[in-house]
Order: C-alpha cells, then structure tokens, then sequence
C-alpha cells in the first residue's frame, strides 16, 4: 500500500501551518450556490459568503472550502459561472484573513488555476480526478490536493446499484493510487490528502462501512480528510432523518472518525465540531 513515508504518518503542511498526527483541522463549508442540500442558498449572495467564513472561522475553523457548484444533480454550471461564483469570494476572504486556510471544491482545472491566483491554498477534488490537469494546477501553484473516491463516476451523478467487492480496499487503493500520481505530477507530498468520500458512488452501507473501517485509510500515512456533515448516509442510519435533524449523528461520526485518525474533517458547523473534537482529544490523550 503507498505510503507517504516508510515508518510514520506525514505532516501535513498548507499555507504556513502544520498538521500532524493527532491534530485535527476543522474544515468550514462555504457555498457560494443557490441550491445548496444543506443552506438552500443562504450564502449565495457574495457578501452573505464573505461573512459566514469570517462567522465560520471565529468560530474554530482552520480552514474554509468554498464551492460553486452543488454536488448533487441540478442547474447546469459552466467553468466560466463556476470562476465567477467562487474567484472574488477566494480573493476577498484572503485579503480579510490573510492567514487562513483557503480551500475549494472544484474538479475543474480551468477553475483551479484562477482560484489558485486569487489566494487558495488547496484545491478539493471530491470527484476523485476526473480532470488530471488539476493536479498540474497545484504543483504549478505549490497548494495542496485532496485526492478522493467517488467511485469512477462522472461529476455531480449518482449511479444506481453500485457494487463493490469489498469497498474500503477500493476506496484505499484508488486514492493512494491517485496521491502518488499527483506528487509524481508535482505536487507536494505534504500538501496531499486523501478522502474517501461518503455518498460520492457509494450507497447508505458503502459509507457507513467506510466509516467503520477508516483506520485502514489512515493506516496508509496519508493525511484523511472526512466529509461526513449531514450527509444522507447519516440521516438513513437514523431512520431517514432529513437534513436539519442529522446534527448528532455528523457528530458521533466526526468522533468515530477522529479517534481512527482522520486529520481534517469538512463540517458546516464549525464550533459543534470544535468542541467534538476538543473531547476526542482528550479521551485519546487519556
């Protein structure tokens, strides 16, 4: 299995900061899309974005993931309204906050070089490289990837019946495969997460055996990101909750998730996860 060092996990490093083994970083969501699952469009409007990830970093986050397109299917979003959407949003969080952590969710390497321009830190591919070029992106710009799994499939799809032999091995061998590609392309190998990406060409059981099973993902070394906040796996697992009531579950599995190693963890509240993980911290210390 790849491994970014021989003997240890890797430290993770983006714009300045360090994180290693048993930090965990809180990843704030900030989406600039007027069909969101989970705002409903709430931070469309430019300045409504700019504030939440002022609101959002007061609040703990050390980095904030801005995104232009919804992932599930809808409206059509060309690269062009894509830049639009999230480049000044980039451009004026940097200027406002000069030393945060600046992600975005884009799988288009069009959109990534501008983003890089504008101030981003790291570029969040959770459609698992569909687009080789923007791992060129990164290299070229010196900000980091995160490489993920979402099962082959083509951008904001949701394939139906899809099986797997055995989904974490899967999942491990796809996203390790997709790290080493990016460092052999360029990119920093510090600045290189992987994801499994619940939901993303997976069904209910396919995440929540992720779940169960991630220390097989941070037993590779590789720094885990985990984008687990609301998703609809949660609310099954609970019975078919909808969105506003999947607050406890995000949490539980933030927490199952922190103690098996994940690093970095793509949340909507940012003080809730805080807090969670501040307790994981401590039980862990012991």
């Amino acid at each position: 299995m790849p491994s970014p060092t021989s003997d240890q996990p890797s430290v993770l490093r983006l714009r300045g900061r360090a994180f290693g083994p048993g930090d965990f970083a809180v990843m704030a969501v900030v989406n600039r899309t007027p069909d969101s699952f989970y705002d409903r469009g709430s931070t469309f409007a430019f300045r409504a974005a700019v504030d939440a990830a002022s609101r959002l970093i007061d609040e703990g986050a050390d980095i904030v993931d801005i995104g232009g397109v919804k992932a599930g299917p809808g409206a059509e979003v060309d690269p062009d309204e894509e830049i639009r959407r999230v480049a000044e949003v980039v451009a004026a969080v940097r200027d406002r906050h000069p030393d945060v952590v600046i992600s975005v969710d884009t799988w288009r390497s069009e959109v990534a070089k501008v983003v890089a321009e504008a101030g981003a830190d790291l570029l969040n591919d959770t459609w698992g490289g569909v687009d080789p070029g923007l791992a060129e992106v990164a290299a070229a710009h010196g900000i980091g990837l995160v490489c993920a799994h979402a099962g082959r499939v083509e951008p904001r799809t949701r394939p139906h019946r899809i099986a797997y032999d055995d989904v974490v091995a899967d999942v491990v061998a796809y996203t390790t495969d997709l790290a080493e590609r990016a460092v052999a392309a360029g990119v920093r190998r510090d600045a290189v997460l992987i994801d499994p990406a619940h939901d993303f060409g997976k069904n209910t059981w396919h995440s929540l055996e992720v779940s169960r099973r991630l220390g097989e993902m941070t037993a590779t070394g590789w720094p885990v990101l985990v984008a687990v906040s609301n998703k609809d796996f949660v609310g099954e697992a609970l019975g078919g909750l909808p969105v506003g009531e999947r607050h406890a579950g995000t949490l539980a599995t933030l927490a199952v998730s922190a103690l098996q190693g994940a690093r970095v963890f793509r949340v909507h509240d940012a003080a809730s996860a805080r807090r969670t993980l501040a307790v994981v911290a401590r039980l862990a210390a012991g």
